[in-house]
This record gives C-alpha cells, structure tokens and sequence, in this order.
C-alpha cells in the first residue's frame, strides 16, 4: 500500500509502498478513505518533540474510513462499518481508562507517533484495541467531516465543554485562527460563548467572524493584546484558549484574562520553546487564575459532538478548505511552516 514516510526531520516524506497492516486479535484495519493534516503532523515532521524518534514513522492521526479486517477478539465493529480511530489511542484498562477519561490512557501511545501504531498517512491504517478505539460513525456525518472533526474539533470541544467552566455568555479569547483555533471559535459560540478570535491574518480572522467570532482582533496592528480583550470585554475574558502554543500567544492568553478566569492550553511548543513557557504566576495567585491543559476527547464522549454535527451546531465541513492527494501531502506540511494555511485541509486521495 501507498503511505508516507518519514525519513528526515524536515525533508519531503517519502511516498512509497510499504507492507500493509494485519489485525491484531484485538485491533482491526481500516481502508483510510480521509485523513487531516494536522499541526501536530507538521510538529513531528520538524522534529519538535523531545524524546520521541519518528524516523521510519508513518505520521497522521486523523482519519475516517472503513473497516476491512477484523481481529478475533473485536467486538464492537465489523468489516464494512464506517468508522474514526482518535489520536489518543487507550487499551480500555488502566485506571483513566477505567475513570471514563480514556484520552489520557497510561499505556497506549498516539497514532502515528509511535513505531507500535504506525499513523494514517497511508491507504490503510490499523487500530489497536479496537473495542474502545474504533469508534462507529453515524449516518449524518461523512468521512470528510470526520477528518476535519478528527485532533482539531474533538480537542477544541473537549477543552471548552469538559475542562473549562464555559458559561453562557461568557467572553472566550481565542488565540492562534490556525484549524484548532477556529474550531475553537465555532464550539465556543456553539455552547453560548462569545468568542473573541486572535491571529495575524485577516482571511483567518473573517473566517472567524462567519463561523460566530462577536469580535475579532488583529494582533499586527495593535500594541498590546491583552490590554485590547480587556477593552472588548470590560475587565478581561472569562475563558482564554492558546491554540498555537508559541510563547507569545500562551503569555496573552493568561494576561488577557479577568479575575476568575480559565487558561486552557490547547496548542503544543515548537522547538524554540521547548515545551517550556515561563508565565506571569504572581498575578495568576492573586487573580486567582486556572491554567487548564486540554489532550483530546475520549470516544465514549463522541456523541455529544457527533449531535451537534447533525443539528447543524458545528460546522466542520465549512471549515475543511481544501481536499487533496497523498503526493500533495509534502507541500501542505511546507506550507503550515510559513503559516500559509486557512481552516483544515483533507487528504482524500491515496
């Protein structure tokens, strides 16, 4: 089968032939029809996570297909069902698991970034502990959607329904209108919020308004962010959502929060920060501020979201910008590096 390959940090990925997947009793193999190209994928490409050898690795986590093979132990799913498979992969058995928070499963690493579960950049993918990990599509939602629901909308909607203390009519300022960002933008105003979109661009920022943003603020032409949430919003955000993950836009977010407020960190460093951002921490204490991490959404949850697709709630095809073939996947990556991207982009050919 066709995949892509990584074979050095920065460096086209190699498409190739490589040995297709076999089930495990557990797992079962899925006929990748859509897969995201997410910022994570270019995160790994550049070689930004620490610790972790993705030479050799099949990268992408994101997609939506349909079931091929089955493994003798698997239950839940059979050959010929649509189906998701999360990045946050779990075994069903550790104690988060077992708690009902299975996207932060001990055990189980995350698809594509592990040599044991080689991602879905490829024709067919295979998902392991298939029981809790393949995860049954509804009628009223297509494998493009899914791949645009994938990392991006299921990590923004789980950040701002289940970590956060999101409250009608509460302000949210999103910081970075990458695919996270404006996921985030379009869930905030899904769950009664008034989101507050942040970027450079002014095509990703009118994306945001069309998608609920009730403001908008365009980081290059003004001096000080956080002083220009605080004016919109009276004395500050009740919710702030980082979804780059540079420096600049993690200080902001905090800093533009009122008393009370909640940071949530969805966006992962590049190699600059390290994975480390200092913080203003004297004025957290003494406003009394939450800094919230946010790492997917476990599928026993997935209804919730799937619903709202179905209702027309959130709209993850609006934000799927453009569809392409795996031998376009290299200069998709190229371009997340300059930041020249709008919305989600969709691979679809194989």
């Amino acid at each position: 089968m066709r995949a892509a390959v990584l074979r050095e940090y920065g460096e086209p990925l190699e498409i190739t032939d490589v040995e297709r997947p076999t089930p495990a009793d557990h797992g079962v193999v899925v006929d990748v029809e859509t897969c995201g190209i997410c910022r994570s994928d270019w995160h790994g490409w550049q070689g930004d996570y620490e610790g972790m050898d993705l030479i050799g690795q099949i990268l992408g986590h994101e997609p939506a297909g349909t079931v091929l093979e089955v493994g003798a132990d698997v239950e839940s799913v059979r050959e010929g069902d649509r189906v998701t498979v999360p990045f946050s992969l779990a075994d069903g058995t550790c104690p988060h698991c077992l708690a009902g928070r299975s996207n932060a499963c001990r055990n189980a690493p995350s698809l594509g970034f592990h040599e044991s579960v080689p991602g879905a950049f490829a024709e067919e993918v295979h998902a392991p502990w298939a029981d809790v990990n393949a995860i049954r599509l509804p009628d009223g939602v297509s494998t493009v959607e899914m791949a645009g629901l994938g990392c991006r909308f299921m990590t923004s909607f789980h950040a701002l329904a289940h970590r956060a203390e999101l409250g009608a009519g509460d302000w949210v300022a999103v910081h970075g209108c990458g695919g996270v960002g404006l996921s985030a933008v379009d869930v905030a105003s899904a769950l009664g919020g008034n989101p507050i979109a942040i970027d450079l661009d002014a095509e990703k920022l009118e994306l945001a308004r069309e998608l609920g943003a009730e403001e908008t603020v365009d980081a290059s032409a003004v001096e000080d962010v956080p002083a220009e949430v605080a004016a919109i919003t009276d004395g500050g955000a009740d919710v702030s959502v980082d979804a780059l993950g540079i420096a600049e836009t993690c200080r902001n977010s905090v800093a533009c929060l009122d008393h009370f407020g909640q940071h949530v960190q969805i966006g992962l460093t590049t190699k600059e920060e390290g994975g480390f951002v200092s913080l203003p921490t004297d004025e957290m204490v003494r406003k009394e501020i939450d800094f919230l991490g946010s790492y997917g959404m476990q599928p026993t949850r997935y209804d919730e979201i799937f619903r709202m697709v179905e209702r027309g709630r959130i709209h993850p095809d609006a934000l799927v910008s453009r569809r392409v073939s795996i031998d376009e996947l290299n200069d998709r990556l190229a371009a997340m590096t300059d930041y020249d991207t709008r919305g989600i982009e969709v691979i679809t050919e194989f």
